[in-house]
Order: structure tokens, then C-alpha cells, then sequence
């Protein structure tokens, strides 16, 4: 949508009325100019992300009852609508009352009961809320699930689907190609720009189910650690100083940043090891199953991934080494 709007020119020869007809966009949005965030909103953000970080599962009734605590008495709905301006709700189970938005497949949960054992089985992502001294930014990163590893990050000041796409292609173009890429229902995981992405390089696509925080609960971790350990305890003055000031803890958390889960090792060496993992894997798929005359044909299942249709009427023949 943002893209059709930006192709409308006022100084154009055809009308702002034709053009918005060809491009089925509302003239509205032409015009409309977003107005900038008042410090009060901005001090209130940084509350609610706060109250956010340390109990997930609290809703806007919940931290209106805190912020009340504090000596901030605020109206239920601008407390709603200040978390759907950063993205967040609570994070518990609820029935699947929302529906996707429209144009966008959502894509079935894959890791139920998957045991995960290497590096680039799994990959998985998430955006989350970065407040600073005035305004406010976005942070995605994309997550190898065995290691917990950051692959890479990006922050934009607002919540669009090409910083996520950059993101994604940093990882691709950096590590192996994953086997599942995990993501949650995010208008910007759902879009066609980033699925296709995906999509190109045959990954299996998977989608937590909405307020599922369990079902992406490393990077849920990794936010947590990330807020609590260095954006808190910051006030950043500009992007480029909060870019330098997260790069430095990322590199950090990779690096030297030791997990009780990994047994007290830091993400970058379980990495490592887990690569290796994926080499053998590889190579033992390769070595016992090869196909010396296949007839069949492939398609793609439910996830995106490819599928390989037998045609069961003809004999195919296989070498085990």
C-alpha cells in the first residue's frame, strides 16, 4: 500500500482523483502527513515497553493499573493505542479471533515436537521496541534457534516490512541457507515481499500462532536481556548512536555472552559446533540416498517448501552407499 500511495504525484499531468482510482488507494491517504509523537506519548512508551519487558503477559488494563502506581493516571484506550503504534500486546493463550490481513497467507506452525540438534535448521525472528531520548526506533534480528546467534539486525524508525527483508538477506547472504525459517503473524512476516523471499531459496516457512510467546521464546529472551542489560540503561540521542551502542552488546552476546542452556557456552562456539553438525547431516543424506532415475514431480506443501510427488506407476531406482 505504502508503495501505491508513494507512486501518486500531485504535480502530475492526471489528476490526484485518476491516479488514486488506477492505483486503488483512498485520496485520503495522499494527503495525510502523520503527526510527530508528543514527549508525553514518548514518556508513557517507555513505561509501557518497560512494564512490557518484565511481565509480558500483562494487558492494557493490567499496565494501566501499574502506570496508576506510579502517579501516571492515563486512559485505558490510549494505553491501547500507544501499544498498537509499538507493535506489542500481551502474550498469553487466547482464542485466534483476528484474521490475517488481507492478501497475506498465513503459514502453518512447524516446530511442534521438532527436535532441533544443529546449526541452520532452524532460523527465527521478531521485531521489538526501542525507546530513546526523544522518539523511538524498531529493532529486528533474525536468530539461528540452535545457537541462539544473532545472524543479523536492522532499526528503522518505523515498523515496515523492508527493514525486516534487509535483515533476512544480511542472514542469507552471510550463513547457510536454513532448513525452517519460524516467524510470528507481523503484517511485515506475512507479506509477499517477505515470504517470497523465502520462498526463492526453497526454506520451509513456519508461523507462531498469535500471542504464542512460547513458541518464540529465545528471542523473547534475547529482548528482555538486550533491554534490561544496555537499552535501559541508556538514553540514546541519535539512530547512529543507538546503532553503534547495540551493535557493541550484540557482538558481545554473540561472542562472549555465556547461555545455561548451552552449557556455558557463548552463541558464536555453539555455532560453530552445530555447523559442523549440519555438514555431516548433509553429507550422510547425500551419501545414503542417491537417486539414479527419478520420475515424479515437485511441488510445494503447505509451509512453501518443495514436495516431491511419486508417480507410483513407474519404478524408481535407488543406490544406498
Amino acid at each position: 500500500m505504502k508503495e501505491r500511495i508513494s507512486m501518486v504525484k500531485q504535480s502530475h499531468v492526471i489528476s490526484v482523483t485518476t491516479q488514486c482510482k488506477l492505483l486503488d488507494v483512498n485520496r485520503s491517504s495522499v494527503y495525510y502527513h502523520p503527526r510527530s509523537v508528543s514527549d508525553t506519548d514518548l514518556r508513557l512508551m517507555d513505561q509501557i515497553d518497560k512494564i512490557h519487558t518484565a511481565h509480558p503477559y500483562k494487558g492494557s488494563r493490567r499496565i494501566r493499573d501499574d502506570l496508576e502506581d506510579q502517579g501516571m493516571v492515563v486512559n485505558r484506550k490510549r494505553i491501547q493505542r500507544l501499544m498498537r503504534q509499538m507493535g506489542i500486546t500481551a502474550l498469553y493463550p487466547r482464542k485466534r479471533t483476528s484474521v490475517p490481513m488481507q492478501g497475506h497467507r498465513i503459514y502453518p506452525y512447524l516446530l511442534k515436537d521438532l527436535q532441533i540438534k544443529r546449526s541452520n535448521q532452524v532460523w527465527a525472528t521478531d521485531i521489538t521496541y526501542i525507546p530513546m531520548a526523544r522518539g523511538s526506533l524498531y529493532l529486528v534480528a533474525v536468530m539461528d534457534w540452535y545457537s541462539r546467534k544473532i545472524l543479523a539486525w536492522r532499526l528503522s524508525n518505523t515498523m515496515d516490512t523492508n527493514f525486516c527483508i534487509e535483515a533476512l538477506q544480511d542472514a542469507l547472504g552471510s550463513y547457510q541457507t536454513p532448513e525452517i525459517f519460524n516467524t510470528d503473524q507481523g503484517a511485515q512476516f506475512t507479506s509477499t515481499e517477505f515470504t517470497d523471499v523465502l520462498k526463492d531459496r526453497d526454506i520451509a516457512i513456519s508461523m507462531t500462532g498469535r500471542g504464542r510467546w512460547r513458541d518464540n521464546v529465545f528471542i523473547e529472551r534475547l529482548w528482555r536481556s538486550l533491554k534490561y542489560e544496555e537499552v535501559y540503561l541508556k538514553a540514546y540521542n541519535s539512530v547512529s548512536e543507538a546503532r553503534g551502542s547495540i551493535d557493541r552488546w550484540i557482538q558481545m552476546y554473540n561472542r562472549e555472552r555465556r547461555h545455561q542452556g548451552l552449557k556455558r557456552q557463548p552463541p558464536d562456539t555453539v555455532y560453530t559446533q552445530g555447523n559442523a553438525k549440519k555438514r555431516r547431516y548433509d553429507q550422510h543424506r547425500r551419501r545414503h540416498l542417491k537417486t539414479v532415475q527419478f520420475l515424479g514431480s515437485i511441488s510445494r506443501n503447505r509451509a512453501g517448501a518443495p514436495s516431491i510427488q511419486f508417480d507410483r506407476t513407474m519404478p524408481a531406482i535407488y543406490i544406498f552407499g
